[in-house]
């Protein structure tokens, strides 16, 4: 090589290694930590049966793999619970009689858990048997007063049950001043963990057990007659609360993501690296916002169309809550899509308290 040739060599060399470590080489656009090149969400399932309206919900992990989610509706109808099995990609009907079940979760003795709403259900936390698909109550009052419409759920290690109880819909009165977060402890006994939020709906826990995710979305209920006036809305915000070795809140919230005047998010899981993964509502930008402990957006998974407008039954792509598989499919997100159920394979893995350390 001449003299000349290796001295504009080296002088590229120098450039780059200099623009590298200054950060100005980014042509290149950076490749998803969560999301892998090509992946795309695959619909295994649509509602089959007529409903009131209403929507899919609840996704849960089961011992043996397979994914329990709720079909929710509207009115007079009770709902169901329904079963995907990975193996076939079949889904059957496990009760065509939930009591409003929305959202379920498996402890770790791989025994179902459901939170029923009202407008018709039965306003509790129930324990259903997998083989006969019967059920009974576990919870469905705090000192003495009916729950309002208990949404969604989690289990520590400890097998003590998160859940929120907010109020959307139904004529049934109320009997709690607060729509708060609950645990029910292992002996029955139900605690108020904190109401330091106006609307809670999705509940986790952070892999650590040291931090509880909290959606905050205040909707001020669901316009069922597009006559009546629009419901008062209120936060739309994902809270983060710090939480002692008993479990029990132990600072003040954390604002970590503040969705303005648009929908806040449903359902949320987290994987074993600690990020939190938001079934976003947002009419502007439905899709599954990853963030991570701090609130920071790491990934997007985009479920439907960007900046609708229609009407509720016409809205398309809306998100309503998501679930980790386990064992080898542990990297299958499944999604509830308006009446349906997703999945996508992603390089993240999901983390259940409820098993860690089994």
């Amino acid at each position: 090589m001449k003299k000349h040739s290796r001295l504009i060599l080296l002088r590229s060399v120098l450039s780059l290694g200099f623009f590298a470590a200054t950060g100005v080489v980014a042509a290149q656009k950076a490749e998803n930590p969560i999301v892998p090149a090509g992946a795309a969400l695959e619909l295994l399932h649509s509602r089959q049966v007529k409903l009131n309206s209403g929507l899919t919900e609840g996704p849960a992990v089961a011992p043996d793999g397979s994914i329990y989610f709720t079909d929710l509706p509207f009115g007079k109808d009770n709902g169901m619970i329904l079963r995907f099995d990975p193996a076939t990609k079949k889904t059957t009907v496990f009760t065509d009689n939930s009591g409003k079940s929305n959202g379920l979760f498996f402890d770790a003795a791989g025994r179902l858990y459901s939170c029923d709403g009202a407008d018709g259900g039965t306003r509790s936390v129930r324990r259903w048997d997998l083989k006969t698909g019967k059920s009974q109550m576990v919870a469905d009052r705090f000192q003495g007063k009916r729950f309002n419409a208990p949404n969604d759920l989690c289990v520590d290690l400890k097998g003590r049950i998160y859940f929120t109880d907010p109020r959307y819909i139904g004529t049934e009165p109320r009997e709690l001043a607060h729509q708060a977060v609950y645990r029910i402890e292992p002996d029955g006994t139900v605690i108020e963990i904190t109401h330091d939020c106006e609307t809670p709906n999705g509940v986790e826990l952070s892999p650590d057990q040291r931090t509880m995710y909290i959606v905050d979305h205040n909707s001020g209920g669901v316009r069922l007659d597009p006559s009546e006036p629009e419901p008062k809305r209120g936060a739309m915000k994902i809270y983060s609360f710090p939480l002692d070795a008993k479990g029990r809140v132990s600072g003040p919230r954390k604002t970590l993501v503040d969705f303005g005047t648009e929908n806040s998010c449903d359902g949320l899981c987290v994987d074993t690296d600690g990020n939190v993964y938001l079934a976003a509502r947002s009419l502007k930008r439905p899709g599954i916002l990853v963030i991570n402990p701090a609130g920071k957006e790491v990934a997007f998974i985009a479920t439907g169309a960007a900046n609708q407008t229609a009407a509720f039954e016409d809205l398309k792509g809306i998100p309503s809550n998501v679930v980790f598989g386990i064992g080898k499919d542990s990297n299958l997100l499944y999604v509830t899509i308006d009446k349906e159920l997703h999945r996508i394979r992603l390089k993240t893995h999901g983390f259940h308290p409820q098993l860690a350390g089994r």
